[in-house]
């Protein structure tokens, strides 16, 4: 009897090892699926970038045209690499003279033509499906000189697809940008900027 019952439990204790190998590999496997690195690939198509600056009489809107933009996501750890360029020179107001004026003497667009936004970090969790509102922190590349930004964004995602809708202050005279006022306008220091952007998905 005592050897059949030595026997008898051998089988359940030898079954262990095999679950916590199991166990262990399950985890292991999900654990790359969990933070899997995407690419974020910007669509300029569909990409519209707004500013809005504002004066005591009245209110300048105007536009800028997305050129390119491919980041790199790490939803483990919240990394994000890459960056997004909007074209300087293609700034329209809606006024000849005053977007003559814009690009000449305030942004200087023949010698800086690229704006450039290089995020490094994203602060809150970003849904793989579905929306989330976040943080996006990098360097802000405006007039040749840089800066650290963080703007608030909400991003909804899907498996191949991406938006995202931020809405900011700028104060540009940090970048060096003169103040456009002149003797009958008088602006605000900073500009408002909303960028609505697009894009697809790549999982690697």
């Amino acid at each position: 009897m005592r050897k059949r019952r030595e026997w008898d439990r051998r089988p359940a204790f030898a079954s262990f090892p095999t679950i916590f190998v199991l166990a262990v590999s399950l985890i292991a496997a999900a654990a790359p699926a969990a933070s899997q690195v995407v690419t974020l690939q910007a669509d300029p198509q569909h990409t519209s970038v707004n500013f809005t600056l504002k004066d005591v009489l009245h209110t300048v809107r105007g536009t800028f045209r997305a050129e390119r933009g491919s980041l790199q996501f790490d939803p483990g750890t919240n990394k994000i690499s890459g960056e997004v360029v909007v074209n300087a020179k293609s700034g329209e107001s809606g006024s000849t003279m005053r977007d003559r004026k814009m690009h000449r003497e305030v942004l200087e667009s023949d010698r800086y033509p690229e704006i450039v936004f290089r995020p490094d970090r994203v602060d809150g969790a970003v849904k793989t499906q579905g929306k989330s509102s976040v943080q996006v922190h990098g360097i802000f590349v405006l007039h040749g000189n840089e800066r650290e930004m963080t703007v608030p964004a909400e991003v909804e995602m899907s498996a191949d697809h991406w938006s995202a809708i931020l809405h900011f202050e700028l104060p540009y005279g940090n970048w060096g940008i003169k103040n456009p006022s002149t003797l009958f306008l008088k602006v605000g220091d900073t500009v408002q900027i909303d960028i609505d952007a697009t894009g697809s998905v790549v999982q690697h």
